[in-house]
């Protein structure tokens, strides 16, 4: 089951990062500029962080099999609709189909492993899934490349398709099935203002920082805090709300989905900041930039199913205060060094590539173990959409601190700055999660609705 929801899951970080490699080729059969072709990338990370808490929701009532199997078949058909677009409108419209694809599988492959592997080993399997998919990600631009060199960019959309075919029949095989919960009715409203509220966040802290004027940027600002004001008051007044904003209240749910924000802002935003440190000031090539990073992304991915058995047997917050500790330890020579040489930069992203990896596990289980089994996808889509607006965030940190100060020693050291407090601050957040061994099967869990 573990493989068959890796599978599932690597589709969303593998096409996030291959789309890059092929927007250059894109943009010169549509005839279009880089700011219509980045919508691409755009509406794919808003729809991704704004629909997981809903589809997780959809997971607890209609059964987490069912949903799995749909998003399967919803991603291979909008994979093959992409292929086919005959210009970039249609294809922005099949992209953004791929990332509902996307997060109808998500919270509800992460629920299933709440429901089916013990407690005892539940974050080691937490920490196989998450290192397939940092795999899936690191592998993306040079599998993007490969495919675009070979085929086209329209390959890169296709090849999706045997993948998701190899998902489909394990799935349909080992996924078991789950009673369906339909106490109440569907919290319709509430469902729409959760995505109205997190796209608009989202489109906010992605366009809003480089197009928008300060008197949108100001009225949206108010418009969107109303709007989430509105949303909590129906919310707490519903029977069965799609989020339950008492769900904040559980100190290891807030430990976890405060910790993912604050680690993924620093891990996405030194992997954005490395490259133009490695070429604008050491001049490094394209290729000997993208072998650098794999020092960060490579230990990240190795060490999260180790993270995830240390979590299993010492409790949820050893592995994720430490390794948040040690990967603000990697990232501080950046702030107090001016000049930062090669093999010091490389020192740094290895250290804090394995803190990182340490902790992902961790975070995930106990924000899924912190509620009852039955809103596990809601957490399960919540934990998500926490960890993919911190690398929203995190992008607008980047772009805000290099604009303002350019690409100078300087403008890096306030960047690292930055890197470090996140990274300290996730270590903090992290002294709430569960510090006793993981519960035995069996026994009881917080419920949210307390």
């Amino acid at each position: 089951m573990l493989a068959a929801v890796a599978l599932g899951t690597i589709l969303a970080p593998l096409n996030s990062t291959m789309i890059a490699v092929a927007l250059p080729q894109i943009m010169g059969d549509f005839d279009v500029d880089v700011a219509s072709a980045g919508w691409l990338v755009t509406s794919y990370l808003i729809v991704l962080a704004a629909l997981q808490p809903v589809t997780g929701k959809l997971g607890d009532r209609l059964g987490r099999r069912r949903l799995v199997l749909v998003g399967l078949v919803a991603f291979g058909l909008a994979s093959l609709g992409a292929g086919l677009a005959p210009n970039l409108p249609v294809l922005i419209v099949f992209r953004a189909l791929q990332a509902v694809a996307g997060a109808i599988m998500l919270p509800n492959g992460a629920a299933l492993v709440r429901d089916v592997v013990p407690a005892g080993r539940r974050a080691h399997g937490f920490g196989l899934i998450g290192a397939a998919a940092g795999i899936a990600a690191a592998v993306g631009p040079a599998l993007g490349g490969l495919v675009v060199g070979a085929a086209g960019w329209r390959a890169i959309f296709l090849a999706n398709v045997p993948i998701v075919l190899a998902a489909l029949a394990l799935s349909a095989r080992v996924i078991p099935r789950t009673e369906t919960r339909r106490e109440s009715p569907f919290d319709l409203l509430g469902s729409l203002l959760v995505c109205g509220v997190l796209a608009g966040a989202a489109g906010l802290l992605i366009e809003g920082r480089e197009s928008a004027s300060l008197p949108v940027l100001v009225l949206s600002s108010v418009a969107l805090a109303a709007a989430f004001a509105f949303l909590l008051r129906h919310e707490l007044r519903h029977e069965d709300p799609v989020i339950h904003p008492r769900l904040f209240r559980i100190r290891s749910f807030a430990a976890a989905t405060g910790g993912v924000a604050l680690s993924n802002l620093a891990f996405y935003t030194t992997l954005l900041a490395a490259p133009i440190v490695l070429v604008s000031q050491l001049g490094w090539s394209s290729v000997e930039t993208g072998l650098a990073l794999t020092v960060l992304s490579a230990p990240s991915a190795v060490l999260a199913p180790i993270g995830g058995r240390i979590a299993d047997r010492s409790g949820r917050r050893v592995p994720a205060v430490a390794g948040h500790a040690l990967a603000a330890a990697g990232l501080l020579p950046l702030a107090l060094v001016a000049d930062v040489g090669p093999a010091t930069l490389l020192a740094c992203l290895g250290v804090s590539g394995i803190g990182f990896g340490l902790t992902m596990a961790s975070l995930q289980a106990s924000a899924i173990e912190a509620v009852s089994p039955e809103q596990a996808g809601v957490a399960a889509g919540l934990f998500s959409t926490s960890r993919y607006l911190g690398s929203i965030v995190g992008s607008i940190v980047l772009a805000a601190l290099l604009t303002s100060t350019g690409a100078e020693v300087s403008g890096f050291r306030t960047l690292a700055v930055v890197l470090v407090a996140a990274a300290f601050l996730a270590a903090l957040v992290s002294l709430g999660l569960r510090g006793r061994p993981a519960l035995r099967p069996g026994q009881a869990v917080v419920s949210a609705a307390r």
